[in-house]
């Protein structure tokens, strides 16, 4: 797929956007994007709806959120579905039960865990965040300011205003295209990075005063219950600002953060800094994500929920070191950092980019710099 305008036909009267459950700046930021660039691209849809679980409070400037849908209408039939930042079917916030009933599916992600679940699957797992993956696919001449502060939203959410190591060149790139629309590029980080409600910056505190080493200091980790949550007036929609807080602390690795999402359920977040792999940890209880940005849903209680997160860190901590030392030994590249993390000794040649068709087979990742189109097996 070149371009999104491949999969809207004459045909098509009816369309679905959905997000992936407990949405972050990228999913919002991507599914608000393509319902505005929809809707102004193909006026004679006479349908369309855009699915939220719900819009947290420091995105709620962005067009197309108040319009979004937090409940779905049992046994709707679109005519084409399209997920966005969604990793694996089960985690399609409010409208999972429709998809299969499309008529036409299609997934637009960068999780390096997804295997393709739908009709169409356009899956860049090198790419920073779905919303780059999302802006390659449409004509920039139809992207007004608002469709762009969506995805300059998006990025920066997910590469950490560009700090993270998932930033790449065409990172840049993309997000410069987006500025020359006019983005108030200040104005999206504040809001969407540096601005707290009081109530966020005391659970904050709170957080950071009970946070507790693990690991010979290499782990980071704290819990809410909700009784504290009560106590302190938040909401899981709140708790976006701990977990990147918690990562930055000097020394550690891995960055833990588990709260109450329902009965004995607790929803557990992760963050690495340099070599452990986090989406290996989430996945071992069925989660997913990135290599340094990660999370799952685990039954039980409190205490336990961390107990088990943090001796499966350890396990994946343990084989993380083991093979970055045998790396080391055999790269001889005098602890580089670009041996650590897996990237391509410079000496050697830049590695090309490789994504991930809808079989899971590598193959190489080919842009056209100046469409911004992004090539894949599709």
């Amino acid at each position: 797929m070149k371009r999104i305008e491949e999969v809207i036909s004459d045909e098509i009267g009816s369309v679905a956007i959905a997000g992936h459950v407990n949405p972050d700046g990228d999913c919002v930021g991507s599914c608000c994007a393509l319902y505005l660039y929809l809707k102004k691209r193909f006026p004679g849809i006479s349908e369309m709806d855009l699915y939220l679980e719900f819009v947290p409070p420091e995105l709620r400037f962005l067009k197309g959120t108040r319009e979004s849908l937090q409940k779905a209408v049992s046994g709707k039939c679109y005519d084409l579905f399209i997920t966005c930042d969604v990793s694996e079917y089960e985690r399609i916030a409010v409208a999972k039960d429709l998809f299969n009933l499309a008529k036409r599916r299609v997934v637009i992600d960068h999780h390096i865990t997804n295997t393709g679940f739908a009709d169409i699957n356009h899956i860049i797992p090198d790419a920073s965040s779905c919303a780059e993956v999302l802006t390659g696919l449409l004509d920039l001449d139809e992207v007004d300011i608002d469709i762009a502060e969506c995805l300059y939203t998006g990025i920066i959410n997910d590469c950490g205003v560009f700090q993270y190591s998932n930033t790449s060149p065409d990172t840049m790139r993309t997000a410069a295209l987006l500025m020359e629309k006019g983005v108030d590029f200040p104005h999206i980080i504040d809001e969407s990075f540096h601005e707290r409600t009081v109530n966020q910056n005391r659970i904050l505190a709170y957080c950071l005063e009970n946070a507790k080493l693990y690991e010979d200091g290499k782990c980071i980790a704290v819990s809410l219950s909700k009784e504290v949550m009560e106590r302190y007036g938040v909401t899981r929609q709140d708790l976006g600002v701990v977990v990147p807080l918690l990562r930055h602390t000097k020394g550690i690795e891995a960055a833990v953060f588990a709260y109450p999402v329902g009965d004995h359920e607790f929803k557990v977040s992760l963050r690495s800094n340099n070599y452990l792999d986090v989406s290996a940890v989430a996945a071992s209880f069925g989660g997913g994500g990135h290599v340094k940005a990660a999370g799952c849903t685990l039954a039980g209680t409190e205490k336990s929920v961390l107990e088990t997160v943090i001796k499966r860190i350890s396990e994946v901590l343990s084989c993380s070191e083991e093979n970055r030392t045998y790396r080391h030994a055999r790269s001889g590249c005098g602890g580089r950092a670009s041996c650590l993390s897996g990237k391509s000794d410079p000496s050697r040649g830049a590695a090309e980019p490789r994504y991930q068709d809808i079989q899971g087979r590598a193959a190489p990742w080919n842009r056209d710099r100046h469409t911004g189109c992004f090539g894949e097996n599709t």
